[in-house]
């Protein structure tokens, strides 16, 4: 079959990996893709946001099916527009995407099916929000209602950086994401990301990972994107996975249907564990990045008929098969990410680096010039490896990320920590 993944970051590269190992892909192709996923596959120029250019080239291309990767697509409504044109589509619709695509919705979800989250208030008007931090003190979390990029989040360890959390986001700092901001209860415990696949009817956990958000070592500095990850996720243990699935991600996928949203695709619900208990952080409406880099060396082939199991309602006859091993993750990022940083800036040996289903570097923000491999965004590698141990796992990929010359780049040095 022809196949169409939308995206160019490092979820993508490592879903066109998976994919492109089963043999019922024939063709693939990525929009707009990345250096790296322009080894694999044929990457096209097209604008991912607007649904029916997408349809357009679906069909000029003979493509048989559409894998939306990232959250901006699914909330600019792209998986309706395919689905519309009798595409088979991975990805929920735009009414589902709410999920992602406004926090305060996801919190009136929880509550009205009794999914155990934080504590909460909504606002769109700055003095409200700054009375309610004044009134509870820190540390608070403060959220920027809307899709920004993984970056709309502050948790707020004082009462200064929560006013000035607000601000920000009521300042414009994040775009049309900042018109309405959700303040919310600080949780304590250890956080994990739990996936499942759902058509609407059968939900399929698909695994468990957890990431590292800060930049730096130790947890420090500022909220990122995600500077690795690691799968499994030890803390998200059977039994939290059941009370997640029973008490968290079943009742919300009920109550989607009850809205006239049936969900299908992937979701992924970030969890607090305390005390051998899960509660919702958020959910995310796409596969996690980086965590689908782990997720994908682990999944392989099957990956790709489980997709499509998901697409064509029919989960209830699949299930996943894991091999008993672990997978890690380091992000190599450009000096200064999250903050402003140099692009165009030249990585050396990737080509030496040996590519196996044990370990790869998945590209994020790359682009090829004249034979050079350059750095386009913040996150830009992912060097993930496989081990039978999490130790195992951690020394294969750091001993990729010691082999690339990027004296522009950074990653932190100890992934995995929590669970080593």
């Amino acid at each position: 079959m022809n196949i169409l993944i939308l995206g160019g970051g490092g979820r993508e590269h490592a879903l066109a990996w998976a994919i492109k190992q089963n043999p019922k892909c024939d063709r693939l192709i990525v929009a707009p893709g990345n250096a790296g996923i322009a080894q694999i596959a044929e990457c096209a120029d097209l604008d991912i946001l607007d649904g029916s250019a997408v349809v357009a080239f679906c069909e000029a291309n003979s493509v048989d099916f559409v894998v939306v990767g990232p959250e901006a697509p699914l909330a600019a409504g792209v998986a309706d527009a395919t689905r519309a044109a009798g595409l088979l589509t991975f990805g929920p619709s735009q009414a589902a995407a709410r999920l992602e695509a406004s926090k305060g919705f996801t919190k009136e979800v929880c509550d009205a099916c009794g999914a155990p989250t934080a504590g909460y208030a909504r606002f769109t008007e700055a003095e409200g929000a700054r009375a309610h931090v004044r009134a509870t003190g820190a540390p608070i979390v403060i959220k920027a209602d809307g899709l920004a990029a993984g970056k709309g989040v502050v948790v707020a360890m004082t009462e200064a950086e929560a006013l000035a959390a607000i601000d920000d986001m009521f300042g414009g700092s994040f775009g049309a994401a900042g018109a309405e901001v959700v303040i919310e209860e600080f949780m304590t415990g250890e956080e994990a990301s739990f996936f499942v696949l759902t058509d609407g009817r059968t939900v399929l956990p698909i695994g468990t990972a957890q990431d590292h958000k800060r930049a730096f070592d130790g947890d420090e500095g500022p909220n990122t994107g995600g500077m690795g990850a690691y799968s499994p996720a030890p803390v998200l243990t059977t039994a939290v996975q059941r009370q997640a699935l029973d008490e968290i991600v079943k009742p919300t996928i009920a109550e989607m249907g009850r809205r006239g949203a049936p969900y299908s695709g992937v979701l992924y619900a970030g969890l607090m564990i305390e005390d051998g208990r899960a509660r919702l952080v958020e959910y995310n409406v796409r596969f996690g990045d980086p965590e689908c880099q782990v997720l994908m060396l682990r999944l392989g082939a099957q990956a790709l008929d489980l997709l499509l199991a998901c697409a064509e309602g029919r989960l209830d006859q699949v299930q996943v098969n894991w091999a008993e091993d672990h997978a890690l993750t380091v992000v190599m990022a450009a000096k200064g990410y999250p903050g402003s940083y140099r692009k165009g800036t030249e990585i050396r040996g990737l080509e030496a680096l040996p590519e196996t289903s044990r370990q790869v570097v998945f590209h994020a923000g790359t682009a090829a010039e004249e034979g050079r491999i350059l750095a386009t965004g913040g996150r830009v590698l992912a060097a993930t490896a496989r081990g039978a141990t999490l130790a195992e796992a951690q020394a294969a990929a750091y001993a990729m990320v010691d082999a690339i010359d990027w004296p522009e780049g950074f990653c932190r040095r100890d992934i995995g920590w929590r669970a080593l």
